[in-house]
């Protein structure tokens, strides 16, 4: 339990917004405490944004202008279609504030895992209200079903409907850009940054194996501290991803995906399976930092705890340290060790 309160109180900053000065300022202090413990840090520089607001504004204004053409609510249709499967095409035009990942490891030998967690914190919207959050998913497949029929929609009368509605939706969403505060993150996700960095530190990877910690950023904006980590992994590395680990109910994800669903494969989820303690589920609320890795074949696993079905506090300003369940991360940690040890055993029954 040290190990946890240790890495908790080192990311007790007022938040660690994606590529902001905090961010940067967690990380280092995780730098510093790993070396401290003797173990080598390697940092991966990356480029990224500070917030999804612009390119969802940017998004719903196409969607908007349904009654003037059906040519921009394409567009708009096309960039939902690609934003919320993790793809942005047009990254290379806005990443430009700094960011970077904390990648360590232990031990020698062909097969390798590794521990991931995201540092960064998100903005909060009021989607994400205590009374709305659990209508999130069903809000979500409104707008997925409004988007993709715009462009139909907008040789039609209920082209003007539509558009007031993408319209207020960019409205709502310039007011996040310019008034919501990123939320401390204690669950989402000092959370799993704990638990995954005392989880390393206490681990020696048997003969053959070696372990690694790799700690992200701007996962709150589409998952980029996991793009820029895939050159780094050995090829068939497994990747265990921990997040919102703090407070709730243990579910292992078999899968994820917003629109399109990837199933995740491979030892990891053969050994979650065999192990009591957590539920599968199909995360289909937002996605991980595995996401991009599953799609590049890495065998994934993702660790999450909910409370009716969506995580506790989820990017709302009660989301702080003081709310955290330590019996929570205790059992999340204790599952991990029991997790680590079926596969490096071999997955028996």
């Amino acid at each position: 339990m040290r190990g946890l309160r240790e890495v908790l109180n080192l990311l007790r900053l007022p938040h660690r917004g994606s590529a902001t000065a905090l961010e940067a300022q967690a990380f280092q202090r995780l730098k510093s405490f790993l070396e401290g413990q003797g173990i080598p840090v390697q940092e991966i520089p990356f480029r990224g944004v500070r917030s999804y607001g612009p390119e969802l504004l940017l998004i719903n204004l196409l969607l908007g202008l349904a009654p003037a053409s059906p040519v921009p609510p394409l567009l708009g249709a096309l960039g939902f279609f690609l934003y919320f499967n993790g793809w942005r095409p047009w990254g290379f035009l806005l990443d430009r504030h700094p960011s970077h990942n904390l990648l360590a490891w232990k031990g020698q030998g062909a097969k390798a895992l590794v521990l991931m967690a995201h540092v960064d914190t998100a903005k909060t919207f009021f989607l994400y209200h205590p009374k709305r959050v659990r209508h999130f998913r069903a809000n979500f497949l409104l707008n997925a079903l409004l988007a993709f029929l715009a462009p139909l929609l907008a040789l039609t009368p209920l082209r003007w409907p539509v558009g007031l509605y993408f319209l207020a939706q960019a409205a709502l969403l310039l007011h996040r850009e310019l008034k919501a505060p990123y939320v401390e993150g204690g669950n989402d996700n000092g959370s799993g940054v704990a638990v995954a960095t005392a989880l390393f530190l206490e681990t020696e990877p048997p003969e053959g194996w070696r372990l690694g910690l790799a700690l992200t950023g701007c996962e709150e904006v589409g998952a980029l501290g996991a793009k820029a980590l895939i050159p780094h992994l050995p090829p068939g590395t497994l990747v265990l991803n921990l997040d919102n680990v703090g407070q709730g109910e243990l579910f292992y994800a078999e899968g994820e995906g917003m629109l399109l669903y990837v199933p995740y494969r491979g030892t990891l989820l053969d050994a979650a399976r065999k192990t009591p303690g957590a539920h599968p589920l199909r995360y289909r609320l937002a996605y991980f930092d595995t996401l991009p890795l599953a799609r590049r074949g890495f065998p994934c696993l993702s660790l999450i705890r909910l409370e009716q079905g969506v995580p506790p506090h989820w990017h709302w300003p009660t989301d702080t340290f003081a709310r955290l369940d330590q019996g929570a991360l205790e059992d999340t940690l204790r599952y991990t060790r029991t997790l680590l040890q079926r596969v490096f055993q071999g997955v028996s029954s």
